[in-house]
């Protein structure tokens, strides 16, 4: 496999895996550069439904290659071309239409905790570990990746990681908010598979839907026009009668909903 690269399961649940085990899956330049074209490719499948983020080996990702950080051609700012490839590559994983979740083991650290928390959910292994470390070395840390942050924990917990460099267990993350499910080591994969396998079975259209209308509300952007226009969808679709008559007959719906 690639650095970054993809698999489908079962036509339906695709897995994007962080693959550099020889540096705890170190994020380079160009895996940053990479990662949007990739998310695009699984947007624009009709038939994924979820997607689930990981790491190869027993980390999901020690941050950025810091051998990298300063190495940009420009003297005044050598994180510059970094700095653009990593913030965009954030953006199209939390604007990525479909549900996330990230599947995290071992170390999820900087630019791995960044991927994290752009994913819609985190689900845990016990003995991983969060942090984010830029106070350790100097680097000033863009405002963009700190919202994603505060809008998740807060500001009390946003300092609290940013101002100390601390690492934070698995359970003292879930505690904070910043992961939403801890499991054994060995459970991870079928929690995490079992909960892909309950997002397909629901209607994919309340998922945009809810998951548009979060995004403009964290962007203090107006929600209703959007949301009015799915709630429209839903009934020229047949999806929300097709939802109501399964309930009434005691069966699992066969929502007719696909995005095109």
């Amino acid at each position: 496999m690639d650095e970054l690269g993809f698999q489908i399961q079962g036509g339906v649940v695709a897995r994007l895996v962080i693959d550099r085990v020889e540096k705890r899956n170190a994020l380079t330049r160009a895996m940053w550069e990479a990662l949007p074209g990739l998310l695009a490719e699984l947007a624009a499948n009709d038939e994924v439904k979820v997607l689930v983020v990981t790491g190869a080996g027993p980390s999901f990702s020690a941050g950025a290659d810091i051998g990298e950080l300063i190495s940009g051609a420009d003297p005044a700012d050598p994180m510059a071309e970094l700095r653009a490839f990593n913030l965009r590559a954030q953006k199209a994983l939390r604007e990525f239409p479909k549900p996330t979740i990230a599947m995290v083991r071992g170390h999820c650290i900087g630019g791995g905790l960044e991927i994290a928390v752009n994913c819609d959910f985190r689900f845990a292994a016990h003995g991983s570990t969060y942090g984010v470390t830029p106070a350790r070395i100097g680097v000033v840390y863009p405002p963009a990746a700190i919202k994603v942050l505060l809008d998740l924990v807060g500001s009390a917990t946003t300092k609290y990681v940013l101002f100390s460099g601390e690492l934070l267990t698995a359970e003292q993350a879930e505690l904070k908010g910043l992961v939403d499910r801890v499991v054994g080591e060995l459970d991870l994969e079928s929690e995490v598979d079992e909960f892909a396998a309950t997002l397909v079975s629901r209607s994919q259209l309340t998922i945009r839907s809810a998951k548009e209308t979060v995004n403009a509300l964290l962007a203090e952007t107006d929600a209703d026009a959007a949301a009015l226009a799915r709630y429209q969808e839903t009934i020229a679709s047949g999806e929300l009668a097709e939802g109501i008559k399964a309930f009434g007959e005691r069966r699992s719906p066969r929502f007719p909903w696909h995005s095109g």
